[in-house]
């Protein structure tokens, strides 16, 4: 866990305390403003607070991993017949119960050289509310259903909405997962602007950049098929998360 920025936030706000006589109206102000840290460092996956999560490659080669969450989908077909156009292989990080819905995409998927990952058995809004024992269950069955219906298991796990805090942090270790985060958020679930979606990854690709994509609407799927033709343009290659733990371990 990075924690030295909030330890030296804590530290900076105890001499602040200090400075000023420990008035109510400081210790109130250092309280929220120490807990709105901690809460930007639960919902912001980069910071590494509650979990270490592999957010890039550290590469010198201009390469990118395209990481899609949420599905399978009734678009993922279509998110699928695009890349092999492309020969590009993805990584999918599958709810449960879509695998569930979608059993022969997700083979499809599996039978195609793409990467899968866990994404919690039914990624629930009440996510960073749930107790440790449930985040376990929903870990556990989501990989359930992988081997039953894909028959894979690995170690990856993306964190519903990049969220991350104590209990789910322990579910992780527990299930021995790995935590894969991005370091480019599209945003796609949240603009309807395609545009906007698309000179937001654009803008921010660095050298092994993991790229967040949702394969859940038609609106991403075109987005998909321009970032494809930039990525040729710019003559970017890409990688799957699974080679980025490889390679660790190779080091």
């Amino acid at each position: 866990m990075k924690h030295y920025p909030f330890i030296l936030f804590y530290l900076f706000c105890n001499v602040f305390i200090y400075a000023f006589h420990g008035s109510i109206w400081v210790y109130l102000f250092c309280f929220f403003a120490f807990s709105a840290v901690v809460v930007w460092g639960s919902f912001d996956i980069e910071l590494g607070y509650f979990v270490n999560s592999i957010t890039h490659k550290r590469t010198r080669l201009k390469e990118v991993a395209l990481t899609f969450d949420d599905g399978p989908t009734e678009f993922t077909p279509k998110f699928l017949d695009l890349l092999k156009e492309h020969e590009v292989k993805a990584t999918f990080f599958c709810i449960g119960k879509q695998i569930e819905k979608y059993p022969e995409t997700f083979q499809r998927i599996i039978a195609e050289g793409h990467t899968i990952g866990n994404h919690t058995l039914s990624h629930s809004n009440s996510t960073g509310f749930l107790s440790t024992s449930k985040m376990i269950e929903e870990i556990e069955k989501c990989d359930e259903i992988m081997k039953n219906v894909g028959n894979i298991k690995n170690a990856l796990y993306r964190p519903p909405f990049g969220v991350t805090n104590p209990n789910i942090a322990k579910a992780i270790k527990k299930t021995n997962k790995i935590s894969i985060g991005w370091n480019v958020r599209s945003l796609d679930t949240i603009t309807d602007d395609e545009n906007k979606i698309y000179r937001r990854v654009t803008k921010g690709l660095k050298k092994g950049s993991i790229i967040l994509l949702h394969d859940t609407s038609a609106k991403t799927f075109r987005v998909l098929t321009n970032l494809l033709v930039f990525l040729e343009d710019k003559k970017y290659s890409t990688f799957t998360v699974d080679t980025v733990i490889n390679s660790n371990r190779n080091d």
